[in-house]
């Protein structure tokens, strides 16, 4: 005997792509709102360690990494800078952290080894630097890493590990979203990738294949 095949309705199959779509949509809304989470809490990051540099500057009348008198007036301290008012050494680099958390601006601990500038500065030990929302590692120091600044002067890294499209949007919030001029721009070494994170003078968001390891700059 023939048997009766029945098959799904339209209406059954309009219900599940309906459900399949919401289920799509919320699964990328909330990829969106964990990168936006990540950019809010970059852009955060930034400007307590910015905050913490000129009240350790203002306290001490120095700077941190660069302080000569750091192991006699800070109790946790490692080791004295330079005293020239600048963060200019591997060691300086180092100990920048270590003094700002010794002192208490910042949380955590640090081991104050020398941090290089240039591709090291990138590459800096989460023991030594503190890391970015996306597992980079910042670094701070006198310098002219700042792709579109020629001057030398003191700069915040942001680390790397920065999707384009992140940093593109964290560079719209803390400054004018280009990545060659103003107080937040593209780092230039090579481990900061300028050349696939940023395309034209803009942020190469829109590339085929875009890049998710970029590092931007903070003019101090």
């Amino acid at each position: 005997m023939n048997k009766l095949q029945r098959g799904f309705t339209l209406v059954e199959i309009a219900i599940v792509l309906v459900i399949i779509g919401l289920l799509l949509g919320g699964v990328l809304k909330g990829q969106e709102m964990i990168t936006n989470a990540k950019v809010r809490n970059l852009a955060d990051q930034g400007s307590a360690i910015k905050a913490a540099y000129f009240a350790f500057q203002d306290r001490y009348r120095a700077l941190p990494g660069d302080y000569s008198q750091a192991t006699n007036n800070i109790s946790g301290a490692i080791a004295n800078g330079g005293g020239n008012g600048q963060i200019q050494t591997a060691a300086e680099r180092g100990l920048v952290w270590q003094h700002l958390a010794a002192a208490g601006f910042i949380t955590g601990s640090y081991d104050g080894g020398a941090v290089n500038a240039g591709n090291g500065g990138w590459n800096c030990n989460s023991t030594r630097c503190p890391a970015n929302a996306f597992g980079g590692t910042m670094n701070l120091g006198f310098g002219s890493e700042s792709a579109g600044t020629t001057g030398t002067g003191h700069e915040l890294w942001s680390g790397r590990n920065i999707p384009v499209a992140a940093i593109a949007e964290l560079d719209r919030k803390v400054d004018d979203g280009v990545p060659g001029t103003g107080d937040f721009q593209n780092g230039q070494s090579g481990n900061a990738n300028p050349g696939t994170c940023v395309s034209g003078g803009v942020w190469a968001v829109t590339a085929a294949n875009p890049q998710g390891n970029c590092g931007g700059v903070y003019r101090l």
